[in-house]
């Protein structure tokens, strides 16, 4: 019995003395947490860009066999990106976009690439609120052209053939005639103006002070596009000029006025549209050069989407040549594009 009690009293005592070194544990720890420095918790930066970057890709092939409504085996390449860059804090926005389209073609009956697609666009705005309520000061920057040559393909006469009997391709390449090419033209705004946004989907931005240039590196082309000549150019017997007598740069003064319009109809479906209105003071102000651009964009699935597109021009400067017109006429430029293809977009995630 006595055994038993000194047993008792002997695990009574351990239990006592590990709950007293225990409770004196918990409270130097809990002395040693109330001392220790507040760890400062992390505040995130706000992010007052959105970013942007929209990726597609459109093949087409048709092929024809014993078909007796006729057509020519082709195939089409074309690829576009628009990148977009936008700053916004308190009263000030400053909004940068970046389009490039770059495509051709290729038809059994012309042994050619044909370019069909070719454009580069930068547009800068900045913009800062004034006491009146969706309007701001604003400056804007915008440049266009284009990534290489473009031509209009004519069918070869007899004499290009025939000096090219081993190369057709060789004749075709004769026979095109060149339209187009890198700063041939290039076009470069910087305007002062004001900027109105009434609504989310849309915003005008009018600069009555806005200078530029329009530059044509080509001599061939320089005519074409309105360029002035030069001082000391003289022309020959028959009154003609040479292509070197025409600068390469024109400068232009005037107010421009740029509409945007931005609807997005769901999660798949939006629409742009951009008017361009440029009225140069120096020369024929009331016939102002208009670029108007369109786009439809339809995803239909996660990868793959549907667009139509179509740009108009009109400038009085720019000669038209064609058969009809072999020294060129104004005309208005259209082009209208319904493809089909692969896209994705790379963007800022929402918060």
């Amino acid at each position: 019995m006595k055994k038993i009690l000194t047993l008792v009293a002997f695990a009574t005592l351990t239990v006592v003395s590990y709950a007293q070194d225990a409770q004196k544990a918990a409270e130097e720890a809990a002395v040693a947490l109330t001392a220790a420095p507040d760890t400062p918790v992390p505040v995130e930066k706000p992010n007052y860009w959105k970013k942007s970057l929209m990726t597609n890709i459109n093949f087409t092939q048709t092929s024809l066999k014993n078909w007796a409504a006729g057509g020519y085996d082709n195939y089409t390449l074309a690829g576009y990106v628009d990148a977009n860059a936008n700053y916004a804090k308190e009263k000030m926005i400053w909004n940068n976009r970046l389009q490039m389209d770059y495509g051709f073609l290729y038809s059994e009956d012309k042994p050619i690439f044909q370019k069909n697609k070719d454009r580069i666009y930068f547009e800068s705005k900045w913009g800062y609120e004034t006491p009146i309520r969706h309007l701001s000061y604003s400056a804007s920057f915008d440049f266009k052209t284009q990534f290489d040559d473009n031509f209009n393909y004519k069918n070869p006469t007899d004499a290009q053939f025939a000096a090219h009997p081993d190369d057709e391709a060789a004749a075709w390449r004769d026979a095109r005639i060149l339209k187009s090419g890198l700063f041939s033209p290039a076009y470069i705004n910087l305007g002062i103006g004001l900027l109105w946004t009434p609504y989310k989907w849309l915003s005008i931005n009018f600069a009555p002070v806005n200078g530029g240039y329009v530059v044509v590196q080509n001599e061939e082309l320089r005519k074409t596009y309105g360029m002035e000549l030069r001082d000391s150019a003289v022309p020959d017997t028959e009154g003609k000029y040479k292509d070197s007598d025409y600068k390469s740069a024109r400068f232009e003064l005037g107010a421009q006025l740029k509409t945007d319009v931005k609807f997005t109809v769901n999660d798949n479906i939006n629409f742009t549209s951009q008017l361009v209105l440029f009225s140069n003071y120096l020369k024929n102000p009331l016939n102002p050069r208009i670029n108007w651009d369109n786009k439809v964009f339809w995803k239909l699935a996660k990868y793959f989407a549907l667009t139509f597109s179509t740009n108009m021009i009109w400038d009085e400067t720019v000669l038209i040549k064609d058969d009809d017109y072999p020294d060129g006429h104004k005309a208005v430029q259209f082009k209208e594009f319904f493809e089909f293809g692969f896209s994705y977009t790379f963007a800022t995630k929402k918060k």
